[in-house]
């Protein structure tokens, strides 16, 4: 496994994924100069094992809620993605079904859908069902080192890679032997692996189907609320006895799921799903600054006389349009299962909340 991740075609995989959308940076535009070299270097660290990360650089951000993200070196972000796309098949592969968060044929859209399906059983059987809905205090931050480290040596026998592992999760820390960045590519799969014990306990222990994670939130559906209220206990012991983990004080609630269930960004009932409105506000701010700094880079096209510069822009231009198709085409996604008005302008409706730019613009219907 560890002769894999260090290969140099495995290296210069990273590598590439590593720089996308980041070559017009004039750090990473030195490192394109002689990269193979640098990549070389790299494995050279790696095959002696002495390669040690450099500082995170941290910093706060607003969206969804305040969080400090800690982001890697690029030569780090470099060994992160070789070290991902060796391990992470292996890893994926244990995980269940209905773990949505950071995984390939996965993710918000599906893990509303396997949600909806369930509902719509569970509202044609009985009048009047039960959600629990929680998360972990302070996930990120409580993850014990030494618990994660034997997690992954359960299951990598290959004991350089195991070393490398120790050395990427105690390069961070919140507290003594705590914590994982939020902002390391790494994290995500740590992330999952760690909760992988509580989708094995909820779902073999205890035998519950309708159980749903994405990251470090989950939903049980059942008829019986007395039910939950035991499964709430039995997790709750679990995650600190085997995990270190603590279930948020205000955000392990049992309540009438027949009324609606909020999960993953969206509103499910038996007869609709529906994006919340807070979601909508977040994607149109975030789309509208899209659409504004992609016009900005497009004036500064025209305008360049150089060359070099002109290329950077378009690298710019080009991961802008990416993104922008990438979310239009997730909106619309979600658009499927809701009420929503199309505008003359391209723009759409939905909840009151109007977003430029969606569609064409050819039609209003």
């Amino acid at each position: 496994m560890y002769s894999l991740i260090i290969s140099f075609p495995n290296l210069l995989k990273a590598y590439y994924k590593a720089r996308s959308g980041k070559r017009y940076k004039r750090r990473l535009q030195k490192m394109e100069v002689d990269f193979e070299i640098r990549l070389i270097n790299i494995a050279h660290y790696l095959k002696n094992q002495t390669y040690k990360p450099k500082k995170y650089h941290s910093f706060l951000v607003y969206e969804p809620k305040r969080r400090l993200i800690s982001a890697p070196a690029f030569i780090d972000r470099i060994i992160h993605h070789a070290i991902i796309q060796v391990i992470e098949p292996v890893f994926d592969s244990q995980f269940i079904p209905n773990s949505f968060a950071c995984r390939r044929g996965k993710g918000t859209h599906y893990g509303m859908l396997r949600v909806a399906d369930t509902y719509k059983i569970l509202a044609q059987k009985y009048q009047i069902f039960y959600a629990l809905k929680c998360d972990i205090k302070n996930y990120f931050a409580s993850i014990d080192h030494e618990i994660l480290l034997k997690l992954l040596s359960e299951t990598i026998s290959c004991p350089k890679t195991v070393n490398l592992l120790k050395t990427i999760v105690g390069s961070y820390e919140n507290l003594a032997g705590r914590g994982i960045p939020i902002g390391n590519l790494t994290s995500q799969l740590f992330a999952n692996i760690y909760l992988n014990e509580l989708d094995i306990y909820v779902t073999e222990n205890l035998k519950e189907k309708n159980y749903f994670r994405y990251m470090d939130d989950f939903l049980i559906l059942s008829p019986d609320k007395n039910y939950l209220k035991k499964i709430r206990k039995y997790m709750a012991t679990f995650l600190e006895n085997r995990l270190k983990l603590t279930l948020h004080p205000h955000k392990a609630n049992i309540y009438r799921a027949d009324r609606g269930v909020d999960f993953v960004g969206y509103f499910i009932k038996k007869d609709s799903t529906v994006l919340r409105k807070k979601t909508l506000r977040r994607y149109k701010k975030r789309h509208k600054k899209r659409l504004k700094s992609l016009k900005n880079h497009k004036k500064k096209l025209r305008e360049t006389t150089e060359e070099i510069n002109a290329e950077d822009i378009r690298d710019i231009i080009n991961k802008l349009k990416n993104k922008l198709r990438a979310s239009r085409n997730s909106l619309k996604g979600f658009l499927q299962y809701s009420a929503y008005e199309k505008l003359r302008s391209g723009a759409v409706k939905v909840k009151g909340i109007i977003i430029p730019k969606i569609f064409s613009g050819k039609k209003s219907g």
